[in-house]
């Protein structure tokens, strides 16, 4: 089994495993992974890809790395795990192997980011961890969670329209304000529906396109009426989300409508002083473009008012603030590092 990594293996603070290296996510994590100033690389599993270089497949590695993917996965030496699986291959994989209860794990698929029940005001969600016993997730959103991610052994990183979503509408849960129905809409890059071809992420077809999928029924709706109802108390509105599919690689661009007479001076100093202690998320005077994060791990936020409609607008990029970037962001939380470790990355702006 090949597990070099001539970048890493010096450094060798936090050992990781990576599963399903060979997709979109594993790809991007191996290369934020690459230049964490903490991180090694113990393993990169892979089992259809095992043996060949990691940069065979993610051609943007060439020249960085010779970690080879391996079909083993020697758990007894790493600290943490990252699942980069589809939805849905999570919990299977935890019912047919055993992990020891040290080593951290942090899922990247939306298996365990939905509690049941509805979490306490002010309490972080716990998701069980189907088929290990004495064990949960914790929702690994740092805006409102971050205590409870730093003890936590198990995190479910958000997912990428959820955290687009969420990060816009908090600081006016935290008003109280989302007291009537709020419309959303966000548009995503291609990458945010995986590596593996399909009929509407063929090139052919997305480029000079646009389309929507899944209106008022997107999987991502539930953990975010989670997060808004934890930070508000309650959440008696609809969420009416209308996805759209973009012909660009990369971002997320976020509009939602909220119907409020509160003066929009007073909103704006409430997300100032709700993003104000936040490592990425940031309050912006002026208007926001996605180039502004793409490639990057921060998540934009603007407020404008037009009579009694509350206009706020979010961006990030799906794969890192809305995937990997939060997945590295909860690893260092959990492991007591600098919160911006390995994630202070340029945005592709010009």
């Amino acid at each position: 089994m090949e597990m070099s990594n001539k970048l890493s293996s010096p450094r060798g603070g936090i050992k990781v495993g990576v599963l399903g290296a060979a997709g979109y996510t594993g790809g991007e994590l191996i290369r934020v992974l690459l230049n964490h100033p903490e991180a090694e690389i113990v393993f990169a599993n892979s089992e259809s890809n095992a043996g060949n270089l990691v940069s065979d497949v993610h051609e943007g590695l060439i020249g960085e790395t010779d970690l080879k993917f391996t079909d083993e996965m020697p758990f007894d030496q790493v600290d943490v795990i990252f699942f980069c699986f589809g939805h849905g291959k999570s919990e299977a994989f935890l019912r047919e192997h055993t992990i020891p209860e040290n080593v951290k794990i942090i899922d990247l698929a939306q298996d365990f980011r939905v509690t049941p029940s509805k979490p306490p005001r002010g309490e972080a969600s716990v998701l069980p961890l189907g088929g290990v016993s004495g064990g949960s997730f914790v929702y690994g959103l740092p805006e409102i969670n971050r205590s409870d991610i730093a003890n936590a052994q198990y995190v479910a990183n958000p997912g990428c329209f959820a955290t687009a979503i969420q990060v816009a509408l908090l600081p006016a849960a935290h008003l109280n304000l989302l007291k009537e129905d709020v419309s959303v809409n966000a548009i995503t890059g291609s990458t945010g529906a995986g590596q593996k071809p399909g009929a509407t992420t063929h090139f052919s077809w997305r480029s000079d396109n646009l389309s929507i999928y899944k209106p008022f029924t997107h999987q991502h709706i539930a953990e975010i009426r989670q997060s808004l109802a934890q930070v508000q108390g309650y959440l008696d509105a609809d969420i009416d989300f209308i996805p759209y599919r973009g012909n660009f690689a990369r971002g997320i661009f976020c509009t939602a409508v909220v119907k409020t007479p509160a003066p929009i001076e007073d909103i704006i100093e409430a997300y100032k002083e709700f993003y104000a202690d936040a490592a990425f998320t940031h309050y912006s005077d002026k208007p926001i473009d996605l180039k502004q994060v793409v490639n990057t791990n921060k998540a934009l936020v603007h407020c404008e008012k037009h009579g009694n409609k509350l206009l706020v607008t979010s961006c990030i990029d799906n794969l890192l603030k809305g995937a990997v970037g939060q997945a590295v962001q909860n690893m260092n939380i959990m492991f007591g590092i600098d919160e911006t470790a390995g994630l202070r990355l340029k945005a592709s702006a010009f």
